[in-house]
């Protein structure tokens, strides 16, 4: 297995980086600055150069890859257009080399509560929308895929117990982004996770779980 990821600087993606590393998994981090990542990025992670919105660089980037985390998303902006490029856009781009190469498995991390339009967060240019949008795409790609839907994210992580739920049944609570990456490699493994949807939040009064348990019950 090597591991492509995108979002690789991002709070999630850095941490996704990380778990892959502490696994001895090869990973590509896509970076837009070689510089700059090298002082976030372990020094195992090989850094390439590329951006999910000019899909010649991803098809060099990807190199010899043969699984993709997706951990891209817009920043807060005045750029009425940020939410449709990066997360459905770039992220379509992705999925098209992705299916290309012949990636093994895809997993995209979006948001809880992507389907319900009148959220809050559509006030962000749609950009719950534009995440729902992507998942379609990757759903209709034929690609093998994972999509994890986390609560709001947390830069700390703690003990509370991950709660994993299929799609539309979990519509609020947090979740440290650490457990967040430890979900998306645990995807990886699992077939159980193979074509799901996940929703995850944790919680203190949770019983907690294998991954193998989440997974099969969504």
């Amino acid at each position: 297995m090597k591991a492509f990821v995108a979002g690789a600087t991002g709070e999630t993606g850095r941490r996704i980086v990380q778990e892959l590393v502490a696994r001895n998994i090869p990973v590509r981090a896509l970076v837009r600055d070689i510089e700059a990542a090298r002082t976030i990025l372990p020094p195992d992670a090989e850094l390439v150069v590329g951006d999910v919105l000019n899909p010649q660089s991803l098809t060099t980037a990807l190199g010899d890859s043969t699984v993709v985390l997706c951990a891209t998303g817009a920043k807060p902006s005045l750029d009425p257009t940020g939410p449709y490029k990066v997360d459905f856009e770039g992220t379509k781009n992705l999925v098209d080399v992705a299916k290309a190469k012949g990636i093994e498995h895809f997993v995209l991390v979006t948001s809880l509560c992507v389907s319900q339009f009148f959220h809050p967060l559509n006030l962000f240019w749609l950009i719950l929308v534009w995440k729902k949008q992507a998942e379609e795409y990757l759903q209709k790609s034929g690609l093998n895929y994972t999509i994890v839907r986390p609560g709001g994210l947390k830069n700390e992580d703690n003990a509370d117990a991950i709660v994993m739920q299929g799609a539309d049944t979990l519509f609020e609570g947090s979740i440290p982004r650490q457990k967040v990456a430890q979900v998306c490699v645990e995807a990886l493994f699992k077939l159980v996770a193979h074509h799901k949807i996940v929703e995850i939040v944790a919680k203190p009064e949770a019983s907690p779980k294998s991954f193998e348990e989440l997974f099969q019950q969504c």
